[in-house]
């Protein structure tokens, strides 16, 4: 009798700048987690230790460091990061590449290409151009993110609104393909009493989740308040501007209605708010306010990026970790 051979699993490499924990760190650890072990062999390589690292480690997925990958501009850095990833890929021999956030995937790309591997992907967690930036630098960007995405064989979008820009980019728009972000359906909440107990009983919580950074704008929040003196604001996230939203809350004497909490997770969080907000400049497609919806939570949002996409969807149903999953992994077998 015949034996039947299984395939051999496809050896798949995330590669992403920070491992921290965002959006696009999320993004990651759901598909390196949620891939079928028996098909794929995964391992992801990042540059700055964080959260995601940790997670990763306790989940069992192997990791790699690339000492020199940074998210800041540096030729000297950038260099040797692509001397390291090529490296790295000629060692692992990876039949597909991964690539996540902007300076990953740009120097991933042409280290990638240089290495020979076969199929190289890149995710745009919301195209780095649309920052509140100079015109001239912003073209710059435009330019590199273009670039990155000729490289790729493959580019994954997350949001209609930014397949709209890669289907206008010359030679991107046969390779460009939208997949949503997708969450657990049946997640759990918690009662959100770390938020609560932190405000006088009764106060109508306004509440944000996302990383401090210039893009999610939890600035805005703290001018609102400033003005409206029942306004009670709750920030949750860790980020590179909590010692400056911290000055402004405690310049303008806001200690007992504006709270900063740090990480928590969005689940133990969200029913702590009576109201969601997202102030932000810049999106993708926020998880978080996949979540907000999923929690039943009113919610505040600029319409930027796929915001508009969530908010104005009748279900949640094209927006499933399943779905997200099966398709990104249809991309890996082809």
């Amino acid at each position: 009798m015949d034996s039947q051979v299984s395939p051999p699993k496809k050896k798949i490499l995330f590669v992403i700048t920070k491992g921290n924990w965002g959006g696009a760190q999320r993004y990651v650890f759901d598909l390196a987690t949620a891939l079928p072990r028996a098909q794929f062999d995964v391992a992801v390589a990042f540059g700055q230790k964080g959260r995601l690292t940790e997670k990763l480690q306790h989940a069992e997925i192997k990791i790699y460091d690339i000492i020199s990958l940074q998210r800041d501009i540096s030729l000297g850095a950038d260099l040797k990061s692509f001397f390291e990833l090529r490296k790295l890929f000629k060692a692992l021999r990876p039949d597909v590449v991964h690539l996540n956030s902007s300076k990953a995937g740009g120097v991933g790309a042409l280290a990638a290409r240089v290495a020979g591997v076969p199929h190289i992907i890149f995710t745009a967690h919301g195209w780095p151009f649309w920052e509140d930036r100079n015109v001239l630098f912003r073209c710059i960007i435009w330019f590199f993110s273009w670039l990155t995405a000729l490289l790729a064989h493959t580019v994954i979008v997350i949001s209609d609104y930014d397949l709209n820009v890669a289907l206008r980019m010359p030679f991107v728009r046969g390779k460009t393909i939208r997949i949503y972000n997708g969450i657990d359906q049946h997640m759990s909440f918690g009662s959100g009493e770390i938020i609560r107990d932190a405000f006088p009983a009764g106060a109508k919580i306004i509440g944000t989740i996302g990383e401090l950074n210039k893009n999610k704008n939890q600035k805005a929040l703290i001018e609102q308040a400033k003005q409206n003196p029942n306004m009670y604001v709750a920030i949750v996230g860790e980020g590179e501007e909590r010692d400056a939203l911290n000055e402004l809350i405690k310049k303008y004497g806001l200690e007992t209605r504006v709270k900063l909490f740090g990480f928590v997770p969005a689940r133990e969080a969200l029913r702590g708010f009576d109201v969601f907000a997202l102030p932000s400049l810049k999106e993708g497609l926020p998880y978080v306010l996949l979540e907000a919806r999923l929690a039943g939570l009113p919610i505040e949002a600029s319409r930027v990026g796929g915001v508009g996409e969530i908010l104005d969807n009748t279900n949640l149903q094209e927006f499933t970790l399943e779905h997200m999953v099966k398709q990104t992994a249809s991309l890996y077998r082809s």
